[in-house]
């Protein structure tokens, strides 16, 4: 059965998407989850929770930030509170996080989430060996491979098929840095400050970059859509869908989630064509935010020109 997963940037917005037919939220805590539309405080995340569960529908909880020192000693308490929470599973891409869910024997899945690492069958059926009950694909992974992985795989993988994609994190805060070199003050370098950078070879290039808790984190030029490709992922059996909410607005999100879910239903009825692919995908479009463009990133690529 074909998973759809989406980011939730409020109860609000989680109502929202249920409703729509997603069938499972990602949510979590910017201590502990990265790049997430919001950072859900612990008492945020119980009435969620319920109302997925309520709904028939499922939770994942970002668990996949690097645990520096600072934070490792604060993560066993926080799994064994989404334990007693009962969330479905966690992102993990920590193997910390691993060592202390395994010791604590916490009846908790995890999906491994390690990002731009996760590029083979090999790496995926490691993390099954060790207890993973998913993994997630890394978003360079073009089509070309993702043919071979996908039936050589242990377990499910997600792959992404809306939304931005993250090509660089550093623990840094580059923006604040930057300016304080140049010698200009700035207070905000968050998300909602809309900054981006240009290559100086490429000035029409616009990367959409941010500091938070977790670092700087640097995106793509354009977001990822990839509506015309699900007949090729349901054929893999890759079937677990995240879109990432981060840049999209609040409601046209949840319009863009309704889009994906339409294509859904198409598929398992059998009632998928390239006119329906082709405007499903203009809709997509139409509610993208107009700074920020959208292609199929990686997927089309020849696997030969990956470097």
């Amino acid at each position: 059965m074909i998973n759809l997963i989406a980011t939730a940037a409020s109860r609000e917005q989680a109502s929202q998407l249920l409703a729509a037919g997603v069938d499972t939220l990602y949510i979590g805590e910017d201590f502990f989850g990265l790049r997430l539309p919001h950072s859900f405080e612990r008492t945020e995340l119980a009435p969620i929770v319920s109302l997925a569960h309520q709904a028939g529908k499922k939770v994942t909880v970002a668990v996949n930030a690097l645990m520096h020192n600072e934070r490792i000693s604060k993560v066993e308490a926080y799994l064994q509170f989404l334990t007693d929470l009962k969330v479905d599973q966690i992102t993990v891409g920590d193997p910390g996080v691993v060592y202390l869910l395994q010791q604590a024997k916490l009846p908790l899945k995890y999906i491994y989430d390690s990002e731009v690492l996760m590029t083979s069958s090999r790496q995926i059926n490691f993390w099954a060996r060790h207890g993973a009950s998913g993994a997630v694909i890394a978003r360079e992974v073009p089509y070309g491979e993702l043919k071979a992985l996908a039936s050589e795989i242990k377990i499910p993988a997600e792959v992404q098929v809306y939304g931005a994609t993250c090509i660089h994190q550093s623990g840094r805060p580059l923006i604040h840095n930057y300016f304080s070199f140049v010698q200009e003050h700035q207070d905000r370098a968050d998300r909602q400050r809309g900054l981006f950078v240009s290559a100086p070879h490429k000035p029409t290039t616009h990367y959409s970059i941010y500091e938070d808790i977790n670092g700087t984190h640097l995106f793509a030029n354009n977001d990822l859509n990839l509506m015309t490709k699900l007949p090729q992922l349901q054929a893999l059996e890759l079937i677990n869908w995240k879109l990432d909410g981060l840049f999209a607005g609040t409601t046209e999100f949840v319009a863009i989630a309704r889009l994906f879910v339409q294509a859904k239903q198409a598929l398992v009825a059998g009632k998928w064509t390239p006119e329906l692919a082709t405007a499903l995908s203009q809709q997509v479009a139409q509610l993208q935010p107009t700074n920020r463009g959208l292609d199929t990133g990686f997927y089309d690529i020849d696997p030969s020109e990956v470097r």
